[in-house]
């Protein structure tokens, strides 16, 4: 029976790459010099350090354009609040990988509603569409593009 996989991944070579150039950006505009201005990636957490709050705004902006850039879905990412003291500010972006629990249930429930002749089933992260034809199954990956949904989706492993 034909099946797919609905996932969200993102490629940590990419966004790697993307955080190296935003480094290196920094590094060379004029009104960054000397400031200490820089980003950290640690796990699936990029780290912003500056000295004020505007600075971090411009190096938000300058990671979104460079990942952005690379390929890297900006659905991903969540900005947390940033923290300033009197000699710094710092903001943590995290990248989020996987489908959650909440939004697996939405994609069963899109496709259950959508009275196409598949079944959605939740297996971990990643969410197990099958059915009888083809055609029902490309249905079903368009009707999941189009749903607003607040995490990039990816379909992979499609077996016929």
């Amino acid at each position: 029976m034909p099946s797919f996989d609905v996932v969200s991944e993102l490629n940590a070579h990419e966004v790697a790459n993307g955080v190296d150039q935003a480094n290196r950006e920094i590094a060379q505009r004029f009104d960054f010099k000397d400031t200490g201005a820089c980003f950290t990636l640690e796990g699936l957490t990029v780290t912003l350090q500056a000295q004020v709050d505007f600075q971090l705004k411009q190096m938000l902006e300058i990671l979104k354009l460079r990942l952005g850039r690379r390929g890297i879905d900006l659905k991903c990412l969540e900005v947390k609040e940033a923290q300033l003291t009197l000699s710094s500010a710092r903001q943590q972006v995290l990248l989020r990988q996987g489908i959650d629990a909440e939004t697996a249930k939405k994609v069963t429930r899109l496709i259950k509603d959508s009275k196409l002749k598949i079944q959605g089933s939740i297996q971990g992260e990643k969410v197990r569409v099958t059915g009888k034809q083809r055609d029902e199954l490309q249905a079903a990956i368009g009707l999941l593009r189009a749903a607003p949904l607040d995490l990039p989706l990816q379909f992979n492993n499609f077996r016929d």
